[in-house]
This record gives C-alpha cells, sequence and structure tokens, in this order.
C-alpha cells in the first residue's frame, strides 16, 4: 500500500471520528473482527481488542442516548470540542504508525484539522436541530450520523479515494446547509425584535 493510499485511509478514519469516534472505533474493531475489513493499516488494528469494541461500544450508546434528549444533546455536542478532534488525529495517527515519519506527521495535522472540520459541521447542525422540543428529530439525526461512520468506516478501507472525496462533497453541502439556516433564523429573530413602522397620519 503506498503512502498517498494510507493518508487518504487515515483522512478518512478521521472524518468520520469527528462525527463520533466511539462509533468509528467499534464499527471498524467489529467489521475487523468479522472479516468484512481483511487487515487495519498500521497500528489501527488495536480497535478490533474485544476490550476496545466492548467500551467503545458502551460510549456509543451513552452518546445515542445522551443526544436523544434537548439541551442534553448540545452540552453533550459542545463538550466533544475537546475530544473529537484530538481522537482523530490520534486515529489517522495509528493509521499511519508503521510508515515514513512525515506520513505520520501528515496524518496528525490533516485528520485533526478534519476531524475538527466535520465535528464543528455538526456541531452546528445539532445546535440547530436541538431547538425542537422533541427527541425525534434528535433520533433521526443519530441514525444518519450513525449510517455515515459505519459507510465510512467499512468503505475508506475498501474505496479509499471514492469515499474520501465523496465524504468531502457531503461536508461541505452540510456546512452551507447550516449556514443558510443560521442566517434565515437571524433574519427571523431581527424581524421579530424589531418593532413595526407605523406611519404618522397626515395633518398631525
Amino acid at each position: 500500500m503506498n503512502s498517498l493510499t494510507t493518508l487518504v485511509q487515515a483522512l478518512g478514519i478521521a472524518y468520520a471520528s469527528g462525527i463520533s469516534p466511539y462509533a468509528t472505533v467499534a464499527l471498524a474493531g467489529i467489521a475487523n473482527r468479522i472479516g468484512w475489513i481483511d487487515t487495519l493499516p498500521g497500528a489501527l488494528g488495536a480497535v478490533s481488542h474485544p476490550v476496545v469494541i466492548a467500551l467503545a461500544s458502551i460510549l456509543t450508546i451513552i452518546e445515542f442516548l445522551a443526544t436523544l434528549i434537548p439541551g442534553v444533546a448540545s452540552v453533550w455536542e459542545t463538550i466533544h470540542t475537546a475530544i473529537r478532534p484530538p481522537a482523530a488525529a490520534a486515529l489517522a495517527v495509528l493509521t499511519a504508525w508503521h510508515g515514513d515519519p512525515a506520513l505520520i506527521v501528515a496524518a496528525a495535522l490533516l485528520g485533526g484539522g478534519l476531524g475538527f472540520a466535520t465535528h464543528a459541521t455538526k456541531l452546528g447542525l445539532r445546535y440547530t436541530i436541538d431547538t425542537s422540543p422533541e427527541p425525534v428529530t434528535n433520533g433521526v439525526a443519530n441514525v444518519a450520523e450513525l449510517s455515515a461512520v459505519a459507510t465510512i468506516a467499512y468503505a475508506v478501507w475498501h474505496h479509499p479515494y471514492i469515499t474520501l472525496a465523496v465524504a468531502l462533497v457531503v461536508l461541505v453541502l452540510i456546512a452551507l446547509l447550516v449556514r443558510t439556516i443560521w442566517r434565515a433564523a437571524r433574519r427571523a429573530l431581527r424581524g421579530f425584535r424589531e418593532p413595526p413602522v407605523t406611519e404618522t397620519p397626515r395633518g398631525a
């Protein structure tokens, strides 16, 4: 496997980790153990250890349940600003671990940056969704996120370039959607706060 492919795979796993490092580790480890992924590169094979899978699965369940609750979901997502980018960088490093030192450094820097970009986009989207007082939209978002993580955690080892390219396009589209929603919300709030303009009767 060449260095570029390894770097692309490292970025793919970092991207998924920006959504949920727990689900990324659990799903990649399970897929490896049941043979859907033949060999995980570098030192990433550690995620297939039963203890690691069990711990990551428990944390995935906790995350899923916590983000079903409006209000709690926003707090959870905010706290994970300090967790997901470093986790993304760490998983990218593990993927490139046995490669050239320059490749490992590049994986760490780019993986951490991409993990932060993915998390920040998700954070904005989840803040928007969390304004709804019911858990249905949060549940739909959770299922969609787990589906995305599962797809990337599996496909990036079989079709790395296509997987990363599609994931990046989706990231940009979601970021544009979040920006549009927040702009519309600000305009609506501004219009709500401003008092209506009343015309002064002529001759008054």
